[in-house]
């Protein structure tokens, strides 16, 4: 029997924030939702999973037996959560099902992977021998592109610099049976929320995988070698979460967006406050929000930690139709931010009149006739593990930063803390875009403040950049005129990718953003990602931007670690552009004309959905046939210095845990940028031993404190030199060593290449007082061991010039503590025990030497 939650029902002191009218009708929604029956899925068994699998049809003829056989299982009202996850279950009649402590084994629908990660992706695939892959899998070419100029010049730049990997990835991608979206098409999160399908369970190795939870989707993210496993039909494993539930009570006012709703859900709960858990949001106020919204919070629910994000289908009740597709996609998408394993909503009437206006009626029929499938049990709320409220009519705008997604400060309070930590006052950027923000609904907001202060003469008084989130939102902007409102305010115009966020055109908005000055950047992720040429700001020089992206690390736009990068919305991080300066509030203040006249910003408005969305152009490369296919070869140049074939990680051997030197002792904040740089290291990450030499060059060292970050010492001849110098070092000399990381080390992006990389160079464990979820499966899957110390103090007892002796490993066991001997210099030594979350399965892995060995040793594949 499967143990049942035991959380409390809700407490009587939260039900008034439903009022009575407001209850009836939930509860009268709640008893339709669970009285759908399985006659429903009978007009459904046709329907295509999307245009472009046309042999796929929708899996709810399948979800809907495995879901009748869990419920034999657990006899009480299932969460939207429980639903999704336990009937995509390899096996629902057996399986072990425990919150917060079992593995799940289970059979995604769909795989994607956006290009950076690709390209290792596809070398372990096919190291592995597969021939093709086994469930519908999309590669998309969103990260690579570098903002600079604006989309065109951009987007052309990038196709000649990364031909070579471009041309892998496409010729891999027909080879294996994977899509291919070319460069231009649009950011992974986007085309999926654009194409794909509600109710379904979604892997992508990438952290804001969770965006998904606007159309009613389960995304996690995951690193490469998870994706593998599931393109490959291995059932893919997850640490079996628990539920955060967000109770949205109230309706947005004024300035306060979605964004706003995740902003503010960071500061309550940190980083870390998502770890192992599914967010799923619930109440009267998810009626109010939209489908990409929603996608927003989901999106950003990675910055908690958080395994997913989940908002349940709403049709009835007041105010349902005020809160569209695109609003629950900005809440799924910044999910991210709070570390959660994923996002949930329930699939509501916005997410059905997205799908309409995509094209996609036939799946938004199908979903109608299986509501019970994406919609929670009547009285599930009872069995969350833990509870947050949020009234949205209280709710105020959030500027979260820097340095950090969860130092949350309502707009109000902002002057007042730049004044109090002497941040940089004065604006050098505004940056409105990514995957998490750029929606129709968002950019047509920002076309609209730009109109007004175009009217009033205004101009931004810092550099502004806008990108689109696909070809369909350039496309259908352009055709709306915003465009070139945006490009005449002075804005520029960058690609439809994730560009500066990792390091639209039928409306005419593109022509407001033209006009108002923008630079239109390409569909791409650009500044997002660290794809961010920005010459006008010298390195270490201490400034401030403001964008609607998700992350703000140190360095992770521009590779500035000056930078004071806060996060926003769209409208806000607009009228900051026209300000200047981080105290602007421009619910009450003005800005001086030219004419000397004061001018103050109207509310933005704008619609959540055009009346149809302009496709553009037709960047997706379909997979040939299999027959086609045969004939197709992927080259790899040996002398490549972008590409490299794997060789197979050694397995373990006896002893090689002990006396192990100290490489580094990370002190602070440690996510994968800085174990792992993006910009312009994403040219190697298809080259593991060329992209090793940025291993953990952003990470302080607690031994080195007045050396600059990424610096270790040798501690066989006292050399001091970067991080990966000494790995090298003692890599060639056969030393194996260890690192200690501190809290919560791994946090943000899903890259496995930060693990990879010192695994690659030596290393046999990490030992911290923590790990992020995903960094911490892909250090398991490349056979090294992630270990907690049982005692937090143990980590500040350390010295650099200690030994690591990890004792018993080679006998290791499922929930069994492993002693660790530290031995000083002076010959005293001293023990504490470490934890690990390694289970009978993932064991094989360590010995083996990474899990691809062990699949390939087992004939799996």
């Amino acid at each position: 029997m499967i143990p049942v939650s035991k959380s409390a029902p809700m407490p009587a002191a939260r039900l008034p924030l439903l009022g009575t009218a407001s209850r009836g009708v939930l509860r009268a929604h709640r008893r339709r939702l669970a009285t759908v029956s399985d006659v429903h899925i009978k007009n459904s068994g046709g329907v295509a999973m999307s245009r472009f699998d046309k042999d796929k049809n929708l899996p709810y003829a399948h979800l809907q037996k495995a879901l009748k056989r869990i419920r034999r299982r657990i006899d009480r009202p299932l969460t939207l959560s429980e639903k999704i996850l336990y009937s995509h279950l390899c096996d629902p009649d057996t399986q072990d099902i425990e919150p917060g402590k079992s593995f799940l084994k289970l059979y995604p629908d769909r795989v994607a992977i956006h290009d950076a990660n690709a390209t290792m992706a596809l070398l372990q695939f096919m190291s592995a021998g597969i021939d093709r892959v086994v469930i519908p899998t999309t590669i998309h070419t969103d990260h690579l592109t570098m903002a600079e100029k604006g989309a065109k010049t951009d987007l052309a730049a990038a196709k000649i610099k990364h031909k070579e990997v471009f041309e892998f990835l496409a010729s891999a991608s027909a080879k294996y049976n994977i899509g291919f979206w070319k460069p231009g098409s649009g950011i992974i999160h986007t085309i999926l929320f654009e194409n794909y399908t509600p109710g379904g369970l979604l892997v992508g190795t990438d952290s804001h995988t969770p965006n998904a939870a606007g159309m009613a989707m389960l995304g996690v993210g995951v690193g490469g070698s998870d994706g593998v496993d599931a393109m490959a039909g291995i059932p893919w494993e997850l640490p079996c979460p628990k539920t955060l539930g967000v109770h949205l009570t109230g309706q947005l006012k004024g300035w306060a967006s979605s964004k706003d709703i995740i902003c503010k859900l960071a500061g309550m709960v940190s980083v870390t406050g998502g770890k192992g858990r599914i967010v799923e949001c619930f109440g009267p106020g998810v009626e109010t929000l939209g489908a990409t919204a929603m996608a927003t919070i989901g999106n950003m629910s990675a910055e908690i930690g958080a395994t997913s994000c989940l908002f349940p289908y709403s049709i009835f009740g007041p105010g349902v139709e005020t809160l569209g597709a695109t609003a629950m996609a900005t809440i799924g998408n910044m999910s991210a931010e709070i570390g959660a394993t994923s996002c949930l909503f329930p699939y509501s009437k916005a997410m059905g009149e997205y799908l309409d206006v995509t094209h996609r009626g036939g799946i938004t029929q199908a979903a109608m006739q299986n509501l019970n499938l994406i919609t929670p049990d009547e009285n599930s709320d009872q069995y969350y593990d833990d509870v947050v409220e949020i009234d949205l009519s209280k709710l105020e705008p959030h500027i979260n930063g820097p340095y950090t997604p969860d130092l949350s400060h309502p707009m109000s309070m902002l002057g007042e803390a730049v004044t109090v930590n002497k941040w940089p006052k004065n604006l050098s950027a505004s940056l409105v875009g990514s995957c998490t923000n750029s929606s129709y609904e968002d950019l047509m907001k920002v076309s609209n403040l730009l109109k007004q202060a175009d009217e009033a003469g205004l101009k931004p008084k810092v550099p502004f950049f806008i990108s689109t989130g696909s070809e369909q939102i350039r496309a259908t902007d352009e055709e709306a005129g915003f465009i070139d409102v945006m490009k005449n305010a002075g804005a520029t115009i960058l690609s439809s990718s994730c560009g500066p966020c990792v390091g639209p055109e039928e409306a005419g908005f593109i022509d407001v953003m033209k006009n108002a000055g923008a630079t239109i950047l390409s569909s791409s992720c650009g500044p997002c990602v660290g794809q961010w040429n920005r010459p006008d700001v010298p390195k270490g020089e201490p400034n401030s931007i403001i964008s609607s992206f998700n992350r703000n690390f140190t360095g992770r736009h521009d590779g500035n670690p000056g930078t004071h990068s806060f996060i926003t919305s769209p409208e806000i991080a607009t009228a900051f552009a026209f300000s200047g300066s981080l105290d602007f509030n421009p619910a009450t203040d003005s800005i001086p004309t030219p004419g000397g006249k004061p001018f103050k910003f109207s509310l933005p408005t704008s619609d959540e959905l055009p009346t149809a969305f302009n496709a553009g152009v037709d960047l997706y490369q379909p997979p040939p046939s299999s027959a086609e296919a045969q004939n197709i070869s992927v080259v790899i140049d040996p002398k490549s210095d972008r590409l490299q074939k794997l060789e197979p990680f050694a397995k373990w051997q006896q002893g090689q845990a002990l006396d192990l030197p100290i490489l580094l002792k990370v002190q602070g904040k440690c996510t994968t940028d800085h174990i792992s740089p993006a910009g312009p290291w994403y040219d190697y990450r298809g080259h593991l031993d060329n992209i090793s030499n940025n291993m953990l060059t952003g990470a302080t060292n607690a031994f080195l404190p007045t050396h600059p970050p990424g610096t270790a010492q040798n501690t066989t001849n006292g050399i001091t030199d970067a991080v990966p110098v000494i790995a090298r070092q003692y890599k060639a000399a056969g030393i194996k060593y260890c690192i200690i990381g501190h809290n919560n080390y791994g946090e943000g992006s899903s890259r496995e290449h930060a693990a990879l990389e010192p695994r690659y160079l030596g290393a046999v464990a990490i030992l911290a007082n923590g790990f992020a979820r995903i960094h911490e499966t892909n250090l398991k899957k490349q056979g090294m061991l992630p270990l907690t110390f049982d005692d937090a103090e143990a980590w500040g007892r350390i010295r650099k010039d200690d030994t690591i002796s990890i004792l018993g490993v080679e006998h290791i066991k499922p929930g069994e503590q492993l002693k660790v001997v530290v031995k000083n210099k002076d010959k005293s030594e001293w023990e504490t025990m470490v934890n690990h979350t390694i289970h009978e399965g993932q064991v094989p892995w360590l010995m083996s030497g990474s899990a691809l060995n062990y699949i390939k040793s087992q004939k799996v594949i």
